[in-house]
């Protein structure tokens, strides 16, 4: 039978809501972020890549799978480059939206560096556009219920992978479980989900995935995170030692909590409330008197996206006073 040929009848597939379209249908679409770091990298070919040290090191797999040399570099307590950075003319310099609040910073280096010579990684920042970089990168699910998927935006002209990513429908399972309220096996298969991104060979962007990411509600859930982030910053604000320019504030990741207290973490745990860390690894290439350090081990990625109402965000609040 010729598999080309629409398979009528049988059994049913997962019931989607109709299919829209991508917030960037201009992106070429990989089956990861990381996959799509490495088709740029590959195309490119830098000499050597700019990296903060503040990055998990998943963005550093492709970089040494293609034996390019890696340049770190510290962030200023603003969240940006320090101007001591200098590019060679082979160089590429990456840096991370961090937590989807830093559209001011991107700006500021687009005058400070060539164009060409930036990659701007928003795998924290879905809602921010494109700028004019060398490169854009998105991972949507960090933002969406998704089980994998990647965007690159580049002037580079990269074709997609001809091969398709056929191993989505085994990675639903956390979703599943998640749903079906069972959080701690679905954390178990969430874990296995995360080990399967260490291939970072291109493939193309599932069938699943590609048609889940054109079903969602975009504008919808860019509004309630932005009234989440809104309500969180007016009660934490005065406690947060991380500045927030909310002028650029547009459906960040989630409202990053910077705050002497070692204390904080634990009770959120204890009240199945849970927040992630950014990065363990940092810490092994950074001192313990570095920003980077203190964001590792002191900022509190509250969750302040679609999922939550104002009475979630209430109790996280009554969570952190104590």
């Amino acid at each position: 039978m010729n598999s080309l040929v629409k398979a009528i009848g049988g059994y049913f597939e997962l019931e989607l809501p109709p299919a829209n379209k991508h917030l960037y249908p201009q992106a070429l679409k990989f089956q990861s972020a990381r996959a799509a770091f490495y088709a740029l990298l590959k195309t490119g070919k830098p000499k050597r890549v700019w990296m903060p040290k503040y990055i998990c090191d998943s963005m550093l797999l492709p970089l040494n799978t293609l034996n390019i040399e890696i340049v770190f570099y510290n962030l200023t307590e603003q969240l940006g480059i320090s101007e001591s950075v200098k590019l060679f003319k082979d160089d590429w310099l990456l840096y991370v939206n961090y937590f989807g609040i830093c559209s001011k910073q991107e700006s500021q280096l687009l005058n400070q560096f060539n164009s060409n010579q930036l990659i701007f990684d928003h795998s924290q920042a879905f809602y921010s556009a494109p700028l004019g970089c060398l490169a854009t990168i998105y991972s949507p699910r960090k933002f969406f219920g998704v089980p994998d998927g990647g965007y690159l935006v580049t002037k580079i002209p990269i074709v997609e992978p001809e091969e398709f990513d056929t191993q989505s429908a085994f990675r639903c399972m956390h979703l599943l479980q998640r749903l079906d309220n069972d959080i701690g096996l679905g954390y178990q298969s969430f874990q296995k989900n995360e080990e399967s991104f260490d291939e970072v060979l291109p493939l193309k962007m599932s069938k699943l995935t590609n048609r889940m990411l054109a079903c969602i509600d975009y504008e919808s859930i860019k509004k309630k995170r932005n009234a989440n982030f809104q309500l969180l910053h007016k009660k934490l604000e005065g406690v947060n030692s991380l500045s927030v320019a909310m002028e650029s504030i547009d459906g960040a990741l989630c409202y990053p909590l910077l705050i002497n207290d070692s204390t904080i973490k634990l009770r959120l745990l204890e009240s199945k409330i849970f927040v992630a860390t950014y990065w363990a690894e940092v810490k092994n290439r950074t001192n313990i008197n570095s920003l980077e350090y203190k964001l590792t081990e002191k900022c509190l990625p509250i969750p302040c996206d679609q999922r939550y109402d104002q009475k979630d965000l209430t109790a996280i609040l009554m969570c952190l006073e104590g």
